[in-house]
């Protein structure tokens, strides 16, 4: 599948709001630390503003309630698809992304034939502590060339400065989080990656 080049990832509806009208068309909720009910409540929310803007929303981790809740795509890390079913996955129709850190965790995703892979962290991030140092926009190369076809994404530490390096070294798509959700002015920094994208949505996905 194709995926557009900008993939904006943040931790609330709010966001969303906030965001996706200014023209993003990828965006993942990635929550952590809420009930179910406040789950639920924040699924529905982004999931109506992304109809409304044509934005394709990816739900991280909690595929139960995205399947629940009409959702076509989930997210999920190692530990996540261990306990994932695949099968009720893919029975409800949903798309599936897989985050990737080294070869074993490739080959154990490549396994569950997701529709794409990401790969990170490509520069040092601050978004969480990882045993895994940075993996370097070479790195990139290397998975592409064993995921073929497969959507590739970058992850970790990415700006604006630093995308035209990730999608030379083969990855179809810019995964961002801190570089908007800190930044001074996050929907000035939307548009700058909107803009800096934009050559490259034409030859990823056609638009």
């Amino acid at each position: 599948m194709k995926l557009d080049p900008f993939y904006l990832i943040v931790d609330s509806a709010e966001w969303i709001a906030r965001l996706v009208p200014l023209g993003v068309k990828l965006v993942q909720l990635r929550i952590k630390n809420k009930t179910a009910a406040e789950l639920r409540a924040e699924i529905r929310t982004a999931k109506t503003i992304c109809a409304v803007h044509g934005c394709q929303l990816i739900i991280n981790d909690y595929w139960q309630l995205a399947v629940e809740e009409g959702c076509d795509f989930v997210h999920l890390g190692q530990e996540d698809l261990e306990a994932a079913n695949l099968g009720a996955i893919r029975a409800a129709g949903l798309k599936l992304g897989l985050s990737t850190h080294d070869d074993a965790e490739l080959d154990t995703a490549m396994a569950a034939k997701p529709d794409y892979i990401a790969l990170g962290p490509i520069y040092p991030t601050i978004l969480k502590q990882m045993k895994w140092s940075q993996q370097g926009p070479e790195r990139l190369r290397i998975w592409k060339e064993r995921i073929g076809s497969l959507a590739l994404v970058a992850i970790g530490g990415l700006n604006v400065d630093r995308i035209e390096t990730v999608f030379a070294h083969g990855a179809d798509c810019a995964a961002v989080v801190t570089d908007i959700t800190l930044s001074a002015d996050p929907e000035a920094r939307t548009r700058q990656w909107l803009h800096a994208t934009a050559a490259w949505r034409t030859v990823f996905t056609g638009a």
